[in-house]
């Protein structure tokens, strides 16, 4: 069965003796952690989830979350983490909408329920304490640990693989988010279809580094499959994960080409012991060629991976193995490292116009995919689902090209392509070209109304440190690389990106701070004839 019930039951089995997390508080083998997932079921159940019941989990990356994930696979139980960097009021919407009964919240967000907006929920919280949090604090709320330790173990709830096991929230920052409904058989297979690529060892020690509210942890199942080992960070620094790299002697991990380069710049980079690291798989937004190229030279040995994929898609539907970021440094040719790879097995990709039609290899169009590892849609969002789940395809709204051997190319989401003068422009494009200028450290390419031309392009810049940087300066760069419509008018100079909790940037909030005309004051307009 293509169930997460059935998939922790083997593992228990068969890698029961193994180490199964590594922890500063710590460690424990999968049998002993299996204990734990029981009892924490079992805990659940005595707080009234039932199962089918949803309930919503507010915490940093930990084997607690962990735990809590599982035991709600096990119970038939929905978990639901959620954004801790949302707003009390987003974050009541996304309980209302899944019908939470419990929330179990990490001791240091506990005083994100006093918000009035959440007192509906605060009634009924589990208080992920650990032995380091203050024995008084919100003496109301049971201690999970407390609970576990006087737990019998809960029996296993012997789940179909449609069921839903994951509800997940994508977007929050702006408007509505939406629960993606993700199953049992969708989680595990895309599990295994990464594993044909990442080839997963029980001796393996997976670094949680992703928040654990978003689909890119659950690329951790590749390794879970397989028996290895689980550790985490609690929270994102460059020198946090190369300390945790270290200490935990990891050798497989997840991260976003942000944290990447985040870690490269990290001053005491080569203090550093980073001999245990055999994997490193990157994904969730593209990645400029020559920061690859950095990624390749400074982890020398490591065997360097691309992913592309989605939440509606649990989440990995293209990788790029090693050989072609090897082929590539090899070569000098980095055309196939500015891709993300071929779709990975049991996926059928299609790239369509907007009339649906397949186009032909390398001409631009929306990706459509139909997998077993594609969500069944989103919840309480009928016609929503109707849009973008149609006659057994999804539509991503990804701009891509496919060229003829079958290699995915990301040009943009349709939101952020931008049409000026009536010309297209993928702004991946224009960032790709801008990231060959060496004083850029960070770049993004938005839209912003124009009354001559409709929409005009603007650059949101951060100057490699020590340096500075001028719009005609760039402008000049770009003239080289780039057709002249393509080239941004309009520039704004930062000393950061505004960006997710994945460390995502967000174009939404750079279009809404600089696109209205109260802030044009705020942006630099280049004369320059482009």
């Amino acid at each position: 069965m293509l169930t997460l019930t059935s998939m922790l039951t083997r593992v228990e089995r068969v890698f029961g003796h193994r180490l199964g997390v590594i922890d500063d508080e710590g460690t424990f083998t999968w049998a002993e952690f299996m204990d734990r997932v029981r009892r924490a079921a079992s805990v659940l159940q005595s707080m009234g989830v039932k199962r089918g019941d949803r309930f919503g989990i507010i915490s940093g990356p930990s084997f607690r979350q962990q735990e809590l994930l599982h035991a709600g696979y096990w119970m038939g139980a929905i978990p639901v983490p959620v954004n801790f960097r949302l707003s009390p009021p987003e974050v009541a919407y996304i309980f209302d909408d899944a019908g939470c009964s419990l929330v179990a919240v990490e001791a240091m967000f506990a005083e994100f329920l006093a918000a009035e907006v959440l007192q509906p929920w605060a009634d009924n919280v589990l208080l992920l304490a650990t032995p380091a949090d203050p024995k008084d604090a919100h003496p109301d709320w049971p201690r999970y640990e407390d609970r576990l330790a006087g737990a019998d173990p809960a029996p296993i709830h012997d789940a179909d693989e449609d069921d839903d096991a994951l509800l997940l929230y994508t977007g929050g920052t702006t408007g509505r988010s939406k629960g993606v409904r993700l199953s049992h058989r969708n989680i595990v297979v895309n599990g295994m279809q990464t594993g044909m690529d990442m080839r997963p060892r029980a001796d393996d020690v997976y670094l949680h580094i992703a928040p654990m509210f978003h689909a890119a942890d659950l690329f951790a199942m590749t390794f879970t499959l397989a028996g290895s080992a689980h550790a985490f960070l609690p929270a994102f620094s460059g020198e946090a994960v190369l300390e945790a790299f270290q200490r935990h002697k990891v050798t497989t991990t997840m991260m976003t080409p942000t944290m990447i380069i985040m870690a490269l710049q990290e001053p005491s980079f080569e203090k550093y012991d980073l001999s245990s690291l055999r994997q490193l798989f990157y994904g969730s937004s593209p990645m400029a060629a020559e920061w690859i190229k950095k990624t390749l030279e400074a982890f020398k040995g490591v065997e360097v991976i691309q992913g592309y994929g989605l939440t509606e898609t649990s989440p990995i539907l293209t990788i790029l193995p090693m050989e072609n970021h090897a082929q590539a440094l090899e070569t000098g040719d980095l055309e196939v490292l500015r891709g993300c790879g071929r779709p990975v097995i049991a996926v059928d990709m299609k790239i369509r116009d907007e009339d649906g039609n397949e186009v032909a290899p390398n001409v631009p169009g929306e990706i459509t995919v139909a997998a077993p590892n594609v969500s069944k849609g989103y919840l309480n969002r009928p016609e929503e689902t109707k849009a973008a789940f149609r006659d057994g395809w999804f539509y991503t709204g990804d701009l891509a090209r496919m060229d003829e051997h079958g290699f995915v190319y990301l040009l943009d989401r349709k939101k952020d392509m931008v049409i000026t003068g009536g010309e297209n422009v993928y702004t991946s494009e224009v960032e790709a070209a801008l990231y060959k200028h060496a004083k850029i450290h960070e770049c993004a390419v938005v839209g912003v109304p124009d009354e001559t031309y409709g929409e005009a392009l603007l650059a949101a810049v951060v100057p490699a440190p020590g340096e500075s940087l001028g719009e005609e300066e760039l402008i000049a760069h770009c003239r080289a690389l780039i057709g002249g419509y393509k080239i941004p008018r309009r520039y704004v100079f930062l000393d950061e990106l505004p960006k997710s909790a994945m460390n995502k940037i967000l174009k939404n909030e750079l279009r809404a701070t600089y696109g209205g005309e109260a802030q044009q004051d705020k942006v630099s307009r280049a004369k320059a004839d482009v």
